[in-house]
């Protein structure tokens, strides 16, 4: 008897397998196609059955031989539906935007198992001291203004995917004869770096226009000498062949700002600004940002003060100006911090300004750190306000250094504005490690500025250079005559910073190989070349004191050299294989014959001592752009 019901089950057991079959399938952006991970792709049946997209968008799903509908979800987009076939094996299914993701509204969302799940209204009052306990909505202490009053979502666990950045039309080769200045300011940023680390360790590439191949370049320490003279920074540069293009020359451009000791930096005057708002509520967020910046107290002394200032849907103060002494109270305040409502970003600024110039230190370092992802929806939002906000500021002697966290709704554009009207340092923090770097490792070099307003401009001799193009800072480029103009902004160097620039050239001689040409000018003078001149090319700095408002001038010459690019010094080697990597990740035109392989070539043979291990990281992230590409 036992036999036959045992067969008898197992008959039952085999129609319900037949019954189902497996299908697969991609989600994805309907306007960018780029791959949604974390969609929810659901049965509406008894079951409930539900799958959620990968890193690239994948999904596998158990569904009914029949047919039956599939819904879709995915924070940040639309909501939608679709019959699914019996016929149907493969399926490729897009999603649109939420527009209204801005709104300060309460509305209804997809959990993580794609059930509505409503928003938790949240409200903060302030003016009197609180009581001594963790306050939703991010006041805690004493709050200042009115009351604050949003919404938060409950913890979110997908992407956004409303990241934004700006576009960048990469720089194009211009002939030395007729275009022989070259004109830019400097970034010490890195922030690129370590956003497009955070997409491949995420198994996906990055954007192309997150790719800033300066900021990749000079994420990387180099092991330049240090300013011996009276100014805070030197000059250094020598030229290879190019390992993507061998019939052309890489040139080096070299800087590297005076390193001071911690005992002998000047007090700081610090305002924490820290977007508290519901955005802020991934672990890669908020969490992260309490762990950084409790980096940066550890290493505060008694003359440095610290406030802390929040925004979310108001702006608050939660901590006064502190002494660095008083450690406990500052990392109190951190700990009391919570994410929930809309985002004043406009408001944060203002008040951490204010703050900031109420304990102004003459002769001190006064800055205003900015943690956020970027997304200001209320009040002040729009980036000509921001900017004219910051410009105005800066002119008192108040530096903004800005810190971007997580992902999914990053914007990486607004930030990188801010930070440059600022005077500032931008940096992305994607973990710990980098926060460690930022504020531990790089503590002088992240707060202390030693030369501002910093630009170069080079100059051509066409008896060597044919043409040329600068690789990278497409967004830094000035006109000619901003060079000699003290009113024209650039980029600031802190202490022990170095940058490096790196030139394309086409040597004279060369047939144009696909460059685009310009007609010969019908008026240009032909100015008459030294004729034993060995100089390829002359640097021009310009940089001010902190302090003062008329800039100083360096030169140095370049002269021709030929030599291959595996005689160069491991830091030239470093520098030209990020390079090549960025391209490569832009795909870029300029690509010419550069490929992973020759990239992790240079790399392997140009770690040195690699003391922090950023090298050999490098190399491993483009092994996983390798794969992935």
């Amino acid at each position: 008897m036992q036999k036959y019901l045992f067969l008898i089950l197992a008959a039952f057991i085999s129609l319900e397998v037949q019954a189902q079959r497996s299908i697969e399938g991609t989600v994805k952006d309907n306007r960018s196609h780029s791959p949604l991970t974390g969609a929810v792709v659901a049965l509406r049946t008894g079951n409930n059955t539900k799958a959620v997209t990968n890193a690239k968008g994948q999904f596998k799903l158990a569904v009914p031989t029949e047919k039956t509908m599939i819904y879709i979800s995915c924070n940040g987009y639309l909501p939608d539906s679709v019959q699914l076939n019996p016929a149907d094996k493969t399926l490729q299914l897009t999603l649109k935007r939420d527009l209204r993701l801005k709104e300060v509204k309460q509305r209804t969302i997809m959990d993580a198992k794609g059930d509505p799940a409503p928003m938790q209204e949240i409200v903060v009052t302030g003016y009197a001291p609180m009581q001594k306990q963790a306050i939703t909505g991010a006041l805690a202490g004493r709050a200042s203004g009115v009351a604050i009053r949003g919404y938060r979502t409950l913890p979110p666990n997908t992407n956004y995917n409303t990241e934004d950045y700006s576009p960048i039309n990469e720089n194009i080769f211009h002939t030395a004869k007729d275009q022989p200045l070259s004109t830019f300011s400097i970034d010490v940023d890195r922030a690129s770096y370590s956003n497009v680390r955070r997409y491949l360790n995420n198994g996906n590439l990055p954007p192309a226009d997150a790719v800033r191949v300066e900021e990749m370049i000079n994420y990387f320490d180099y092991e330049y000498k240090n300013p011996t003279g009276k100014d805070p920074v030197a000059i250094y540069a020598d030229m290879a062949s190019c390992p993507w293009a061998l019939a052309h020359q890489l040139v080096r451009i070299a800087l590297k700002g005076k390193t001071v000791e911690k005992e002998s930096l000047p007090a700081s005057n610090l305002v924490f600004l820290i977007d508290v708002s519901g955005s802020m509520s991934d672990p890669n967020k908020l969490p992260l940002v309490k762990q950084a910046l409790k980096a940066l107290v550890a290493q505060l002394r008694e003359e440095d003060k610290v406030a802390i200032a929040v925004y979310a849907g108001a702006a608050g103060l939660v901590l006064p100006s502190t002494s660095g002494k008083d450690k406990t109270a500052i990392l109190d305040a951190l700990d009391k911090l919570e994410a929930g409502g809309s985002t004043a970003g406009g408001a944060g600024i203002l008040l951490a300004y204010k703050t900031a110039a109420e304990n102004l230190l003459k002769n001190g370092n006064n800055r205003v750190i900015l943690a956020t992802d970027g997304d200001f929806n209320v009040g002040v939002s729009s980036d000509g306000d921001l900017q004219r906000i910051i410009e105005t500021e800066r002119e008192k002697g108040i530096f903004l250094s800005v810190l971007g966290f997580g992902m999914g709704n990053y914007k990486d554009n607004k930030l990188e504005l801010l930070a440059d009207k600022g005077n500032g340092n931008y940096a992305y923090i994607d973990n710990f490690e980098e926060a460690r770097r930022t504020f531990v490792t790089e503590f002088g070099g992240t707060l202390f500025t030693v030369a501002k307003d910093v630009k170069l401009q080079i100059e051509f001799n066409p008896k060597y250079v044919k043409s040329y193009r600068l690789v990278g800072y497409e967004n830094r480029m000035l006109n000619n005559e901003d060079f000699n103009d003290d009113k024209k902004d650039a980029g600031d160097m802190g202490a022990g910073h170095t940058v490096t620039a790196l030139y394309e050239i086409i040597p004279a001689g060369a047939g144009n190989e696909g460059q685009p040409a310009v007609d010969p000018l019908k008026y240009q003078q032909n100015l008459p070349v030294k004729t034993f001149s060995p100089e390829a090319l002359t640097i021009k700095l310009r940089y001010k004191d902190p302090r003062e408002a008329k800039s100083q001038l360096l030169t140095k010459v370049l002269n021709w050299q030929i030599q291959d690019i595996t005689q160069t010094p491991e830091d030239f080697r470093m520098a030209a294989a990020v390079a090549g990597f960025g391209l490569l990740l832009r795909n870029s035109t300029h690509k010419g014959n550069a490929s992973y392989e020759q990239v992790l070539s240079l790399a392997q043979n140009a770690r040195g001592t690699d003391t922090e291990g950023y090298r050999a990281e490098f190399i491993q992230l483009v092994k996983k752009a390798q794969i992935i590409h």
